[in-house]
This record gives structure tokens, sequence and C-alpha cells, in this order.
């Protein structure tokens, strides 16, 4: 299945959930997109509510159905909780890690970032979205990309940072410092309903 490049409110709104994390996406019209839309919304049966999380996330991190499968078995695999050990992968994604630092407003723009070999890891350019980054990494902007208008207009916004991410504004780049605390992501999530959802 293609990755979907259509709007980000529209998946937002079917959802009920914000894939942007600011809420933007659901301020104006908090309602399912068409026509028939802002009616009341269906009740859904166990199945639906587990296919609904599972797509939450997916949408969320900018995963295909396939990559997403991939890394819950992969998940699945490790020792731990898989729910949670599902979080910190989607979470060691380099695409995700260039967003944490505020190198871009949002994880497709960082996967673009990523995508035309603008970041470094360890010193070495990476151009592959999904590398999987482990704590202690140094992620940085290539020395040629330093005035890239985008990634400066990005770090103008003052981006929040999260507790397991650290970055340099002068140096240009940042350490991956640790796995992430279940506390400290989204909350609106119920990952045990996606390994409920795969493990029928």
């Amino acid at each position: 299945m293609a990755r979907y490049t259509g709007p980000a409110y529209k998946k937002s709104r079917r959802l009920n959930f914000s894939t942007l994390e600011n809420g933007k996406d659901l301020a104006r019209r908090p309602y399912a997109p068409g026509a028939h839309g802002n009616d009341r919304r269906k009740k859904l049966s166990e199945y639906g509510i587990q296919l609904q999380e599972k797509q939450k996330l997916r949408t969320l991190y900018g995963l295909n159905e396939k990559q997403f499968h991939r890394l819950f078995e992969k998940a699945s695999k490790t020792k731990g909780v898989t729910g949670e050990n599902m979080l910190n992968l989607l979470e060691s994604r380099l695409d995700n890690l260039v967003y944490r630092m505020g190198l871009a407003n949002t994880r497709r723009g960082a996967r673009q970032v990523v995508n035309h070999g603008h970041i470094t890891v360890n010193g070495k350019k990476v151009d592959i979205p999904s590398y999987s980054c482990k704590p202690g990494d140094v992620i940085a902007v290539k020395e040629t990309s330093l005035d890239h208008p985008a990634i400066k207009a990005s770090l103008e916004n003052k981006h929040n940072l999260v507790n397991f991410v650290t970055f340099d504004q002068n140096k240009m780049s940042g350490t991956y410092v640790r796995y992430p605390e279940r506390s400290e992501l989204n909350q609106e999530i119920n990952e045990a309903l996606i390994v409920e959802f795969y493990n029928r």
C-alpha cells in the first residue's frame, strides 16, 4: 500500500485524534470529513476500536501497513512489554528524532529533511528516515546544510524538547539520550489495544 500523501487534517478528523499532536487539526472542525461527517458517529465494535487505535499510531508516525506490521513483529520478539517496545522502536526512528529535536515542524517534514541528505548520525550522512538510532547516537545537520531555510524556520518556532533528547542550536546537533518513558509519550494512544489487534 502506498504512503498517504493527502491532507493530514482529513486523517485527524477521520480518527478523531490529532495526528500533528498540536490540536490545530481538530480545532475548527472536530468531526469526520465528508457530507455526513457531522452526523452522530457510529458505535464501533471491539475490532473497530482496536483497528482505529492501530491506525492512530500508524498515522501519527507516518508508516505504511507493511512497515508497521514488521515493526510490531520486531517489538513482540524483544524482551519486555510489547506495546512499550513498539513505541520505543517508533521513537528511535531517525525521522522522529529529527522532529523531536525541532529540525522540522512535522514528522512528514522531518522525513523529507532526512531523505534529502541533510542529516548525519555519528558523523555519517544517513538518508533513510526509518534508520533505527540507539541511545547515545549524535544526530546533526550536515555542514553544507546549516543554512537550510526549512530547518532554520523550524528552529525559530521554539519547539518544546522532550527529556530523552538534547539539542545544541549553536552546534546544530543533538543526542538521543535514552529510550523514552511511557509517561513522556502521547497519552491518547492505548498500545494494549494494538497488541490485541495483532494477536487476534
